[in-house]
């Protein structure tokens, strides 16, 4: 049954793309059939697995332009238009298939414009697409804005479980609480069709508990008392997460065997068993006293 996930947060620049890309293509590498949906009009994701729309012949790949056709009626058939990376695979003989949906700025924000026009009834616009495609895929993660936004609204709208990414920065927390808020509403906005799941939140660009100031001290308590739920395992930095956007290819798949790869794997598994489980059964870090801290 399709699983879709949607990396979300009001706060930019706090790793939510590396996030998406990385646990779609640790799903990928464990057997899953994943598809990633950029939904960003930055269209980070897209260069993060090597693609890059360019050229009027590529913007009718773009998926920016098929919700616009879609919500002017056009029916448009997804296989057609998205792009296949399994080849970063191809070193894993027991891996499964990872594909593309991906967009270009002025085409998706061409898209927003006009979902916001339409108002909440267009909202689960992406969901109702998806669920078309559902037999070809066993997860979907979705990339999304960093902001509020007719786009951000419709990723949620379309996803089955909400993740959320912290740095140890205070206003990345605040983001991150306002996002799971978000996700109450989503139900009563789309007339019961859409019921997203908050699955959690990731703490990115951590340190080492011997660097831990007070600071991050205070944004791993924080995350616990705004019932984030984060997860256990923490992206500690890294810069061979960010470099690998140079490659187009995951750090999970670049450095299976090294530390990125090991700490998305670890964050992938502990997502995969919260789907699994109820709330009251989730695993996650304790309280933390500031004598614990490197200060």
């Amino acid at each position: 049954m399709l699983k879709v996930i949607a990396v979300a947060t009001q706060k930019g620049g706090v790793g939510k793309t590396s996030t998406t890309v990385n646990l779609a293509a640790g799903l990928a590498l464990a057997g899953a059939r994943v598809l990633i949906v950029d939904l960003d009009p930055q269209a980070q994701a897209g260069t993060a697995v090597g693609v890059n729309l360019g050229g009027e012949d590529q913007l009718a790949r773009s998926l920016g332009w098929i919700l616009q056709a879609r919500l002017q009626g056009m029916r448009m058939d997804l296989s057609s238009v998205w792009f296949e990376r399994t080849e970063l695979l191809e070193e894993w003989d027991d891996a499964g298939t990872l594909h593309l949906l991906a967009c270009e700025e002025s085409t998706m924000t061409a898209a927003q414009d006009l979902i916001h026009k339409k108002g909440f009834q267009s909202t689960p616009i992406l969901r109702r697409m998806l669920l078309e495609v559902a037999d070809s895929f066993d997860f979907v993660v979705i990339d999304t804005p960093p902001a509020v936004s007719s786009l951000s609204a419709t990723a949620l709208a379309a996803a089955d479980y909400v993740i959320t990414v912290c740095i140890p920065e205070y206003p990345a927390l605040k983001g991150a609480a306002a996002t799971r808020g978000t996700v109450k509403y989503v139900k009563d906005r789309t007339g019961g069709e859409c019921d997203p799941q908050y699955l959690g939140a990731v703490l990115n660009r951590s340190n080492p508990p011997s660097k831990w100031k007070a600071q991050e001290v205070n944004i791993r308590n924080g995350m616990l008392d705004a019932d984030l739920f984060p997860f256990e395992t923490d992206i500690r930095l890294d810069n061979r997460i960010s470099d690998s956007f140079a490659y187009g290819v995951p750090s999970v798949i670049r450095f299976a065997s090294h530390t990125p790869g090991k700490m998305y794997s670890e964050l992938m598994g502990q997502l995969v068993a919260r789907m699994q489980l109820p709330v009251e059964k989730w695993e996650t870090p304790e309280h933390i006293d500031g004598e614990d801290s490197g200060e």
